[in-house]
């Protein structure tokens, strides 16, 4: 019989591409890695590493048996929610990880209903950016996760991954209340000239800044970076350049800044495990942060009818 335990050493090669980021991830030593997969080469009885120069690779086999892991982890997961929803009571801990615009607004309200409907889950909160978060979902860092991709820089599913859709915002674009838009139409290239607030390099909201002005004709002069996006917009208010903000950000900008509705989309997702979804815990986590979204958009439609966040049309 296989040793599940060597399936996802084998898994996590294929991903992470060395057996050094293998005993990283998994707080092993390299040279365990390398014993634990040459045990599950001798259970295979066929060959499923390969050297390339000074790197390990996977052979067609070993390729072939990844595939198979990932539906023998997605049943493992599904077992293990079988047995929890036999158990009946919600209990034990929920590992959630979120960015940092869903942590102000959206998640709140789900903690606060789970607390109230669930007493006995142990919640646990971590902010991470979007690009590290299907790893730790994989690596069971993370149970649940708030994932976000834009519709111009969409992110490949992850085979490991199912997720269920949460939020589809409006992406605007902020600049100084004095700054002129041209007559051009296009609100991106009317500021081409304009300094640039952007996120960190790495980022998918750095990714997002570089291709939305890529398609409207031009590169942009970045003069700061700022990963918060309250942190962006005040940045803007002093006149420091222009920035891309997410609908959730924008419920309450600061004086002296516009808000230009852009036909970029930005759309989160609930992430968890393959085979996860059946699990009590999981499945009312889902079920919260659902109800959160909904009352948060809600809510922030209703401001903006109060006047608290003013926004234009691009034409």
């Amino acid at each position: 019989m296989i040793d599940v335990r060597r399936l996802r050493l084998l898994r996590d090669l294929a991903r992470l591409g060395t057996i050094a980021a293998v005993a990283e991830a998994h707080t092993y030593t390299p040279s365990a890695v390398s014993q634990q997969l040459a045990a599950l080469q001798r259970e295979a009885g066929v060959a499923l590493l390969e050297r390339a120069g000074r790197r390990v690779t996977l052979t067609p086999t070993g390729e072939a048996l990844v595939r198979h892991t990932e539906v023998v982890l997605a049943a493992l997961e599904a077992a293990d929610a079988t047995l929890a929803a036999a158990r009946g009571e919600l209990s034990g801990t929920v590992r959630i990880g979120a960015y940092p615009s869903a942590v102000r607004t959206v998640l709140p309200r789900a903690l606060v209903a789970l607390a109230r409907d669930h007493p006995a889950l142990d919640l646990m909160v971590t902010e991470l950016d979007p690009v590290a978060m299907p790893d730790a979902l994989r690596d069971r860092r993370l149970d649940v996760a708030l994932l976000h991709d834009y519709d111009i820089v969409p992110v490949e599913p992850d085979p490991a991954l199912d997720s269920t859709p949460l939020l589809d915002e409006t992406v605007f674009l902020a600049l100084p209340a004095a700054m002129e838009l041209g007559p051009e139409g296009d609100p991106m290239y009317s500021v081409r000239d304009a300094q640039w607030i952007v996120a960190s390099q790495g980022t998918l909201c750095h990714s997002l800044a570089l291709h939305a002005c890529e398609l409207a004709g031009f590169r942009p002069t970045v003069r700061h970076h700022a990963d918060d996006f309250t942190a962006m917009l005040a940045l803007v208010a002093a006149g420091q350049g222009v920035g891309l903000v997410p609908q959730l950000a924008v419920a309450r900008p600061p004086a002296g800044v516009r808000l230009v509705r852009l036909t970029i989309r930005r759309r989160t997702r609930i992430a968890y495990r393959q085979g996860a979804g059946g699990h009590p815990a999981v499945a009312a986590c889902v079920a919260a942060l659902l109800a959160a979204g909904r009352d948060h958009l809600d809510d922030q439609a209703a401001g903006a009818m109060m006047g608290y966040a003013q926004f234009e049309d691009a034409s």
